[in-house]
């Protein structure tokens, strides 16, 4: 049997307000992005469906016309996204010239990545620098090869726009990001990076610190994104466990898919425990869940299914690896009109990132995913706005941990680490948050909103200042990946469903860790500017979406997801000190989804391995712990004790002993 909780849900009404285009045909983001197009290396970090695409036509235009620049080649990961780069009529909103791409300089037609295609998209990349035309569309397999033939030197004067700008890495294995760091060395080029999440599902930086330096930052919410949205109300993001002794999740999907909703259906990597058969064999199954199948239309290639009401849906099947299929399929899926038609979409590794279906309202995604980036792209399918459209979900299917399975420590530890997800992608959708020391000026730092950057600015008594440019960069322009690593960390995880490890032994010790870890250059002072900021964005997230959902636990009620609203209901903002931040366990939430879930006899075994594999003492959390540990004496008038009821003190009074026994210890010897 299948159990469905919402682990994140936001209410969009409250806080709309109408965007208007500005006089050239910019939409906010777009602006902001344009008002930085005179930097030569620029990163834009925004949600799926944004207005990326063309916000770089805009800055790729000017720098054709204004800055002197050659050509622009804008690469794209897969080819069924460089269709989000095709002609656009601009000059009729108010811009100097209209984007056009040549039909022979659109490298990213259906099958242009297969076989000896692959190598003719080459050559036609090589042949449009000697032509006089100004812009090119490829994937990044194509503008790695060129470099590889050719050299960075082939960029010289152009503008090198790089979408999806995540599959880069600064490891020495990556060809593209081989290509940007001799591009950026030799510095004679413009580089444009577009991504909606900047952090690869591996541990791997996507750029050095010496060349992400170098970048000029712009960044958009998702916040401020669903703030200009017409129709779409409500986002949930679902997590649904189901039991593998009731069979597969086929058993199980019926109880989530709604064929009243546009729905795309990730089916489960093929090493995944989930798997219930070959991947056709799925594909089949579903079909059949949804009714029978007719001839296949030999127009789109699109299924026809019949469903036991009599109406008539039309699935796209993505799985099917056919090259002559998929193709046809693709370019189907590439017409609008023809697009429209689809209700279901199955797919394996394909339309998650870029693949634009506005109508999508249920994103189904079997199978614990491991990189969040991946998580938020999905997401980004229905997350566009869309007429008669009020509600968009994400649910994440997942197989319980069976009683008898031995390796039931592997299974809980994949379910922590997908609701952890869930923890990361209640920051990306809150609003963004800048915080500043209060001080005597009370008329600061009470929630309102920078009109350039959008951050709601919130004074906190005790908030220490950064010293190093390199600490305020991190607060001003990584906290998103900061935040998306700590909702990461195997330590965090692990403390997250163990009730015996408080949050502010997480705050002091397992954040602060993974600041060290990611930022080894930074002195003491500046690491605790940073973990401050850190605790205070995801406390304001946690408070705020608890709060949105008790507000919304009836769907007929409408809530509120105004978060400097909700906060004020729990504290007093006037009162908002680094203690009290410290104070708030944003970790909580998540365990409360699986306590909502699961039977109390498997919420049992999860709160059994976690303790099973709770952190020892080290060194590291007992001296960190020293401060509390001399405050905790002043406040009382005693030290911690050790035997305690209470979890902190509980774990004040074991740092404490172990100091004293590591004390003995080097008194003895």
């Amino acid at each position: 049997m299948s159990s469905n909780v919402t682990a994140v849900r936001i209410d969009l009404d409250e806080i709309r307000k109408p965007v208007l285009a500005d006089p050239m045909g910019m939409r906010p983001m777009q602006r902001r992005v344009f008002d930085k197009r005179e930097a030569q290396y620029l990163l834009i970090k925004s949600p799926p469906a944004s207005g990326k695409s063309r916000a770089l036509m805009f800055l790729g235009l000017d720098k054709l016309h204004n800055q002197q620049m050659q050509k622009v080649i804008v690469a794209v990961p897969e080819v069924s996204i460089g269709a989000s780069f095709a002609n656009t009529d601009l000059v009729s909103h108010g811009f100097f010239a209209n984007w056009q791409v040549k039909p022979e300089w659109d490298l990213c037609s259906p099958g242009a990545d297969h076989g000896a295609g692959a190598r003719s998209k080459v050559k036609k990349l090589l042949a449009f620098f000697e032509s006089s035309d100004k812009a090119l569309v490829c994937t990044h397999a194509t503008l790695r090869f060129a470099f590889q033939e050719a050299g960075e030197s082939i960029f010289d004067n152009s503008v090198l726009a790089i979408d999806e700008f995540h599959h880069s890495s600064s490891s020495e294995d990556s060809k593209l990001g081989e290509l940007l760091r001799r591009v950026i060395q030799r510095d004679k080029a413009h580089v444009i990076a577009m991504t909606g999440s900047y952090f690869r599902g591996d541990d791997m930086a996507i750029m050095s610190i010496e060349d992400e330096a170098r970048f000029t930052h712009v960044s958009y919410t998702y916040w401020e994104q669903m703030a200009a949205y017409k129709h779409l109300k409500t986002l949930k993001i679902n997590y649904s466990f189901y039991s593998a002794l009731d069979g597969s999740y086929l058993q199980a999907l019926p109880k989530i898919f709604d064929l009243t909703k546009k729905t795309i259906i990730h089916i489960p990597h093929r090493m995944s425990p989930e798997t219930a058969g070959t991947k056709h064999d799925e594909v089949d199954a579903i079909i059949d869940i949804i009714g029978d199948m007719q001839d296949v239309e030999e127009e789109t290639n699109f299924y026809p299914v019949v469903t036991k009401d009599g109406r008539t849906l039309l699935v796209a099947n993505l799985v099917e690896d056919d090259p002559d299929f998929r193709n046809k399929l693709q370019t189907s899926l590439r017409d609008k009109q023809q697009q429209a038609r689809v209700d279901v979409i199955i797919a394996l590794g394909m339309a998650k990132e870029g693949f634009d279906w506005p109508p999508a309202e249920h994103a189904i995604t079997v199978g614990y995913r491991g990189s969040l980036t991946e998580i938020i792209q999905i997401i980004g399918r229905v997350t566009r706005d869309h007429e008669d459209k009020p509600v968009a979900i994400f649910t994440n299917l997942i197989a319980e941990p069976r009683g008898d399975d031995e390796l039931v420590v592997s299974a809980v530890n994949q379910m922590l680490k997908a609701i952890s997800v869930s923890l990361a992608m209640e920051q990306a959708l809150a609003p963004k948050f800048k915080f500043i020391p209060k001080n005597g000026d009370d008329s600061k730092g009470k929630g309102e909103q920078d009109p350039t950057t959008g951050e709601i600015v919130i004074g906190v008594k005790g908030l220490k200042e950064p010293k190093s440019e390199r600490a305020k960069q991190i607060i001003e322009q990584e906290m998103d990946e900061l935040v998306a690593a700590v909702c990461q960390s195997p330590d965090v995880i692990k403390a997250m469903a163990n009730e015996d490890v408080p949050g502010e032994l997480v705050q002091d010790v397992f954040v602060r860790r993974v600041i060290e870890e990611k930022y080894p250059n930074e002195s003491e002072e500046d690491v605790e500017a940073i973990r401050q900021r850190v605790a205070a964005t995801m406390a304001m997230a946690s408070v705020g979406n608890t709060q949105n959902q008790s507000d919304n636990d009836d769907d007929e009620k409408s809530g509120t997801n105004n978060f400097v609203g909700l906060v004020r209901k729990f504290i007093n903002i006037n009162d908002l000190s680094v203690d009290l931040i410290d104070s708030v366990n944003p970790f909580g939430h998540a365990y409360a989804v699986l306590s909502k879930g699961l039977t109390s006899e498997l919420l049992q075994k999860v709160h059994g391995v976690a303790s099973t594999q709770k952190i020892r003492m080290t060194e590291e959390e007992a001296v960190a712990l020293f401060p509390r540990i001399e405050e905790f004496a002043r406040d009382y008038g005693r030290p911690p004790n050790f035997e305690s009821d209470v979890a902190l003190e509980r774990r004040l009074g074991e740092a404490l002993e172990w100091l004293k026994n590591k004390k003995r210890e080097q008194m003895r010897g």
